[in-house]
């Protein structure tokens, strides 16, 4: 026979049967322990859990949501329809902006804009590197 343990209530008391936390048990102690700065050691002992047992819970809540495509449960969000006359905002191309500058072995030094065209560098690009 187990023996009863209780060291002023801080100690859940042993009877030798299997405790059983809810789900939402769970998912509070694994958040709480997955927290910035926090010690799983820690997070167990409060709650009076083994430490290994949390950690077996985050792993099983992370291939859960792996095994979900790691999206979280469903949420619908509020809709409003327009009229059709209404005219839909234009969706314009982000605006081509930057440039380049390609350093070669001899020192030259090409500076393209971001409308170059690709074709016409790779032929500007052969005949310098065969030079």
């Amino acid at each position: 026979m187990k023996p009863i343990l209780v060291d002023g209530g801080t100690s859940p008391k042993e009877t030798g049967r299997r405790r059983s936390w809810s789900a939402d048990e769970k998912r509070r102690m694994v958040a709480e322990s997955l927290a910035a700065g926090a010690s799983v050691s820690k997070v167990a002992q409060r709650y009076g859990v083994n430490a290994n047992l949390l950690f077996t819970w985050r792993r099983r809540q992370a291939r859960d949501a792996a095994a979900g495509g790691g999206l979280g449960p469903l949420r619908l969000l509020p809709v409003t329809v327009a009229d059709e006359g209404m005219p839909a905002a234009p969706i314009g191309l982000p605006a081509a902006a930057g440039r380049m500058e390609i350093a070669l072995v001899g020192g030259e030094r090409i500076v393209v804009g971001a409308e170059v065209d690709a074709a016409a560098l790779a032929r500007v690009l052969n005949v310098l590197w065969r030079r």
